[in-house]
C-alpha cells in the first residue's frame, strides 16, 4: 500500500453573493492543486454562495444557485481526477444545513452537514441553520439537473467518512473544532487519518496562536492529517477572514498559508507519509478506546490518494516547521488594511477621504491606507494580475491609462484624500502642522480649511429664533451651552467630510468624477465610552479603528514609526489626547481623558472585564478591588466603575448608529453584529448593583477603622 500522498487545503477570497466570481476562484484552486500533483483539495466554509449571506440564507434562491454553481464544477472535467471537498448550504427535509459537498469525477460521494453551529459573538449561524445529529446518515433527494449528471436520485447524506482504496477521511466544519467533544477524536478512534477543517473564521487581534493551538493539538494526541482550509479577504461585511490554511501532521505543521494577502486564491501544498500516522497510533491505550467506540458509516471511494507503491526517491514528506505568528501591531498594519482594499475595490467608489485632526486617531487611520498602499505595490511587484486590474481602474481615471504607480505614496496620492477641519479659535498650529505633514509624507491629497463661518452661521440660528446666545464653558456658558456648541463643530466636520469627499474627485479632474470612501476614526474605547458626538466624524462610510483600542493603536504608530519610515508619527505618539472643541486659553487645553474622567487603559480593562470576561458592575467592582489593590483604595475602586457604567450606559444609544467597523478586538461595542444589549438603560447610579458596592465600600472602610 502507497503511503506518500500530495494533498491542498486553500484560503479563497469569496463575496457573499458572487456566485461567478466564488466559482471561477473555486475552480482555479481545485485546478492548481492538480497542476501540482494533489489528489485532495479541501475549500473553505459555504465557498460557493460566501460565508457571510446573512439572513440571505432563509431565502430559497441562495440554495438553487449554490446547487447550479455545484452542477457547473461537478460538470467541469477540468476538476475531475481529484478528490474536492466544496462548501455551500442545502435544503433537506424543510431543513436548512450548512453543508460539505465530497466529490470525485462529477459524482457526489457524500453530503456532510455541521454538526456544532457557531452561534456566539459574530456568528449566528442557528438563525439560519439547523445542526445535523452525530452520526446519522440519511438519503438525500438530488436536484433533477444534478440526479441526470449522478445517474441516480439519490446520494449519502450525514455524519459518515469516506474510504478510499488507501486510507480514511473525515470533515470537520469550522466550529466543531473549538467544542470538547470535536468530531475528529471520534474519528480517529474508528480509524480515520485525514480530516479536514473548512472554515469562516475572522480576524481578530492576538487570536490565531489560540486557533492554531487547538488546530496542532487535534493531531498531536490521536495522531493524523489535518487540513485547515479558511476564507480570507472581506466577505462584504464587519469581518476580516484571516485565511492562514495549514497542513499538520502529528501535531506538526508541514504548510502554512498567509495570514493577510491579496491573493485570491491561495493553494497550499503539502507530501504527507500516511504511515507516520499509524506509527503514531501504537499505543495500546488508544487501541482499547478504539474498541468501545461507535463506528462510523463509512461511503467507498475507488480512488487512492497516495501514489502506489513506486517508489521516486525525489519525492519527500514535507518538512516540519514552526508557526508563524504576527506580533499584534503588524496584525494592526496588515488586517484592517487588506479589508479597506477589498472594500474599495469591490464599491468601486474613487477612493478615501479622512479629516485629518492631528491626533493619534485619525493619524492611525491614514497610515492604515499607507500601509494598504505598501501592500498593493508589492503585489504589484509580485505579478498579481487581480491587483494590477483594479489599480488601474483606481488610477487610470486621472490621465495615462498605461502608467502605474511606482511608490506606495504615488499610490496614496491618487486614492487618499485628507482634509484639516479647523477652528481659528480652537485649533492649535501644532495639531494643523502634524495633520499636514504627515499627509505630505504618505503622499496623500490634502486639503486646509477653518469651519468657522459655518459654525458661527449655525450658532446665530437660535440666537436669531429665541434672543438666547449661548457660550462655551471658558467663556461663561452653562455645562449643555458649552456641549451642544461643541456638537455643532462635530457634526459640521460630518457634513463637510462628505461634501468633499463627493466633489474632490471632480476638483481633480478625475475623468467620470466619482466618489469617496469617508472613514472614520473613532476608537474602540471611545466607543465604549460614548465620548463622541452622535453623528460627527464618527460616522462615516467605514471605520477600521473602530475595534482597535487606543493603546494598541499607540503600539502600531510607534512600530509604523521606523517600519514605514514615517518619523512624523512619533509627534502623535507624545501628543496630548484632545477633541479641540473648546476655545484654546492660556490655561485651559481640552484633554480626553480629563474630560472622560478616566484613562484610556483603564477603559480598555473595563471593556474587556464587561464583554469578554461577562461580568457586570457589582462582579466587576469585585474583581478590581483584588486586581488593583496596592493601587487603588475601595472607594476609588467603586468611583471608577460606576463612572464607567454611568457613562456607558446613558451613551448606549450612540452605538446604534456607529458607522461599520473593522471587527478586531474581543470586547468591541457594536451594537448591530457583536455587543447585543439595550440601548435605553435604567439609571445606574439608583442600581441596585451600585447599592451592593457602595455596601461593600462601606463595610470595607468600616473595617479598615476597626
Amino acid at each position: 500500500m502507497g503511503r506518500l500522498m500530495k494533498l491542498a487545503t486553500c484560503s479563497l477570497n469569496q463575496w457573499a453573493l458572487d456566485f461567478d466570481g466564488n466559482l471561477a476562484r473555486i475552480k482555479q484552486s481545485i485546478q492548481e492543486a492538480k497542476k501540482q500533483g494533489c489528489t485532495l483539495r479541501v475549500g473553505p466554509e459555504l465557498e460557493i454562495c460566501g460565508y457571510g449571506c446573512l439572513d440571505h440564507f432563509l431565502e430559497e434562491d441562495i440554495y438553487t444557485h449554490s446547487w447550479e454553481k455545484l452542477l457547473d464544477l461537478l460538470s467541469d472535467e477540468t476538476c475531475h481526477g481529484i478528490l474536492i471537498d466544496v462548501g455551500m448550504p442545502i435544503q433537506h427535509k424543510n431543513n436548512r444545513y450548512n453543508c460539505r459537498v465530497i466529490a470525485l469525477d462529477g459524482k457526489i460521494l457524500l453530503i456532510r452537514p455541521k454538526l456544532f453551529l457557531a452561534n456566539d459573538g459574530n456568528y449566528r449561524e442557528m438563525r439560519y441553520f439547523i445542526p445535523w445529529r452525530p452520526k446519522l446518515v440519511e438519503d438525500f433527494y438530488l436536484p433533477e439537473p444534478l440526479a441526470r449528471l449522478q445517474g441516480s436520485p439519490t446520494v449519502r447524506i450525514g455524519d459518515a467518512v469516506i474510504q478510499t482504496n488507501d486510507t480514511c477521511l473525515g470533515a470537520e466544519t469550522c466550529e466543531e473544532l473549538f467544542t470538547p467533544r470535536a468530531p475528529h477524536v471520534e474519528m480517529s478512534l474508528d480509524g480515520v487519518e485525514i480530516f479536514t477543517n473548512s472554515s469562516g473564521s475572522h480576524h481578530s487581534l492576538r487570536k490565531l496562536d489560540q486557533r492554531m493551538s487547538l488546530i496542532l493539538g487535534a493531531t498531536a494526541l490521536s495522531g493524523g492529517v489535518y487540513l485547515y482550509a479558511n476564507q480570507q479577504g472581506c466577505d462584504g461585511d464587519r469581518l476580516y477572514y484571516d485565511g492562514c490554511a495549514m497542513i499538520v501532521v502529528n501535531g506538526k505543521i508541514v504548510a502554512q498559508g498567509s495570514q493577510f494577502s491579496l491573493n485570491d486564491v491561495e493553494v497550499v501544498t503539502a507530501v504527507v507519509d500516511i504511515q507516520e500516522v499509524r506509527s503514531a497510533r501504537f499505543a495500546p491505550s488508544r487501541g482499547l478506546q478504539s474498541l468501545t467506540s461507535q463506528a462510523y458509516q463509512r461511503v467507498d471511494a475507488d480512488f487512492s490518494l497516495s501514489w502506489g507503491l513506486d517508489f521516486d526517491p525525489a519525492v519527500v514528506p514535507s518538512e516540519k516547521k514552526a508557526p508563524r505568528i504576527h506580533f499584534p501591531e503588524e496584525e494592526i498594519a496588515l488586517g484592517p488594511a487588506c479589508w479597506l482594499w477589498d472594500y474599495l475595490r469591490r464599491s468601486k467608489a474613487a477612493g478615501f477621504l479622512i479629516p485629518l485632526s492631528g491626533g493619534i486617531d485619525s493619524c492611525s487611520t491614514a497610515t492604515l491606507v499607507f500601509s494598504m498602499c505598501r501592500i498593493v505595490m508589492q503585489a504589484l511587484k509580485d505579478g498579481n494580475k487581480q491587483v494590477e486590474e483594479d489599480v488601474r481602474r483606481l488610477t487610470s481615471a486621472y490621465g495615462d491609462s498605461e502608467k502605474l504607480p511606482t511608490t506606495a505614496q504615488e499610490l496614496c496620492n491618487k486614492i487618499l484624500h485628507t482634509c484639516y477641519l479647523g477652528m481659528e479659535s480652537q485649533s492649535s498650529q501644532e495639531t494643523r502642522s502634524r495633520a499636514e505633514r504627515l499627509a505630505k509624507d504618505i503622499g496623500a491629497y490634502h486639503t486646509d480649511l477653518n469651519i468657522d463661518s459655518v459654525f458661527h452661521a449655525e450658532k446665530n440660528l437660535l440666537t436669531q429664533a429665541t434672543g438666547f446666545e449661548p457660550n462655551f464653558k471658558v467663556h461663561g456658558g452653562s455645562v449643555a451651552e458649552n456641549l451642544a456648541l461643541q456638537n455643532i463643530q462635530a457634526r459640521t466636520r460630518m457634513v463637510t467630510a462628505y461634501y468633499f469627499a463627493q466633489l474632490l474627485p471632480t476638483v481633480r479632474k478625475r475623468q467620470g468624477g466619482g466618489s469617496l470612501l469617508v472613514l472614520g476614526s473613532g476608537n474602540v474605547d471611545e466607543c465604549l465610552r460614548g465620548y463622541l458626538t452622535k453623528y460627527d466624524c464618527s460616522s462615516a462610510d467605514i471605520n477600521p479603528i473602530g475595534s482597535i483600542s487606543k493603546t494598541d493603536l499607540k503600539r502600531f504608530i510607534r512600530w509604523a514609526c521606523s517600519e514605514f519610515e514615517l518619523p512624523i508619527l512619533e509627534e502623535f505618539i507624545n501628543a496630548t489626547p484632545t477633541a479641540e472643541l473648546e476655545p484654546i486659553t492660556s490655561d485651559y487645553v481640552q484633554s480626553d481623558e480629563a474630560d472622560m474622567g478616566m484613562t484610556y487603559a483603564e477603559l480598555s480593562i473595563f471593556g474587556k472585564l464587561r464583554k469578554e470576561e461577562k461580568l457586570g458592575p457589582y462582579s466587576m467592582f469585585l474583581r478590581l478591588l483584588h486586581d488593583w489593590r496596592g493601587q487603588y483604595g475601595p472607594r476609588k475602586v467603586a468611583d471608577k466603575v460606576k463612572r464607567f457604567h454611568h457613562f456607558y450606559a446613558i451613551n448606549r444609544h450612540k452605538m446604534t448608529t456607529m458607522t461599520p467597523a473593522y471587527h478586531a478586538e474581543g470586547y468591541s461595542p457594536d451594537d448591530n453584529r457583536f455587543d447585543l444589549r439595550p440601548f435605553l438603560y435604567p439609571a445606574f447610579f439608583s442600581s441596585w448593583s451600585f447599592k451592593k458596592i457602595d455596601e461593600v465600600v462601606e463595610r470595607l472602610e468600616k473595617g479598615e477603622k476597626q
